[in-house]
């Protein structure tokens, strides 16, 4: 897995901040360790990869904006 190259903001305009960038760039570096990690562990311990591969989809499907419920 490789870094996002860009970070693109609803209206479609990249984010240009350099600490948010940062920040962006350091948790998707965590992300893809910990999902690494767990894929791995999971096809070790006998899970199929294609039913892993579905799990952590539908983890990332499911997640919620934190601006539902928020009035603009």
């Amino acid at each position: 897995m490789e870094s996002q190259k860009l970070w693109v903001q609803e209206d479609g305009q990249p984010v240009s901040c350099q600490e948010k960038l940062r920040v962006l760039d350091e948790n998707w570096l965590e992300v893809q360790d910990i999902l690494r990690d767990a894929f791995e562990d999971a096809v070790l311990m006998g899970v199929s990869e294609q039913g892993m591969r579905a799990r952590l989809t539908d983890l990332v499907a499911s997640l919620t904006s934190p601006h539902q419920g928020k009035k603009a």
